[in-house]
């Protein structure tokens, strides 16, 4: 579901002695919460759009699923869609899963929600990848680039939101692009949807994302198994130590036939 991703907005433009006022469009932010099984999970700042896809990959990510199986998503459950302006989503196990912890406290779209203190603690629920770090040819991944670029939608129109999107590094071929003014929210509406598709774990993709490369995009890419993680900007510090714990291949500064490599 795409809908209400950009306002109308009146903009004054001050370009050397020239002023003047024209019509501008801004990207939207709003609160939405994840239920799981009708339980309080948490509530998230994000663009709306793909909600379904951004709740069960948060979950997943965040390993409140533990492997069960998404019998149903759904708007709602503590009233009607309508009533709760979309803002609400309710993911089914049947009961299966974990009750969760209720995660208390708005959260913002620069910094997400991240249940993991440590990488010890990702460790104890996340296995390495196995085999060598996964190789790539930069050519291939500066068409990527290019691609996403092309599919981002809501950026043409704002110049203000991150995209995520998964490839394949052998052929550069991009599975989907997802957008969210959170970079967390982007790379969770990808995992998302390749987890509703069967698609997971990813070991034999690539994610990209357009913005800084956190502890948090590493876990999420961890958590789906992706083989190489590639940013436009650079990894923090904690970013690298994940990326080298979970043998992913971490690039970032990626400009035009030019990146960094990391790990």
């Amino acid at each position: 579901m795409a809908r209400g991703r950009t306002n109308p907005a009146m903009v004054t433009r001050l370009a050397g002695a020239e002023r003047r006022t024209l019509p501008d469009k801004v990207v939207v932010e709003e609160p939405m919460t994840i239920r799981l099984d009708d339980h309080l999970v948490a509530t998230t700042m994000r663009t709306p759009g793909n909600d379904f896809e951004l709740a069960v990959g948060f979950l997943f990510t965040e390993g409140l699923l533990v492997g069960e199986r998404v019998s149903e998503v759904r708007y709602c459950a503590t009233g009607s869609a309508v009533d709760t302006n979309f803002n609400v989503v309710s993911v089914s196990t049947n009961g299966r899963a974990p009750t969760p912890e209720a995660r208390l406290g708005a959260t913002t779209s620069s910094c997400g929600i991240c249940g993991s203190a440590s990488i010890d603690d990702l460790a104890e629920r996340l296995a390495p990848r196995p085999g060598r770090p996964m190789a790539f040819d930069l050519e291939v991944v500066a068409a990527v680039a290019d691609k996403v670029r092309a599919e981002q939608e809501v950026f043409a129109l704002t110049g203000s939101i991150h995209a995520a999107a998964a490839f394949d590094p052998v052929t550069a071929a991009v599975a989907l692009v997802r957008e969210d003014v959170g970079r967390h929210n982007a790379v969770d509406k990808v995992v998302g949807r390749l987890h509703l598709d069967a698609r997971l774990p990813a070991t034999e993709l690539a994610m990209f994302v357009s913005g800084r490369i956190s502890f948090e995009i590493v876990q999420k890419a961890w958590a789906a198994g992706f083989g190489l993680l590639v940013g436009v900007s650079g990894p923090t510090a904690l970013a690298i130590d994940t990326a080298k714990r979970a043998n992913l291949t971490l690039a970032g500064f990626l400009r035009g036939d030019s990146v960094n490599l990391y790990t």
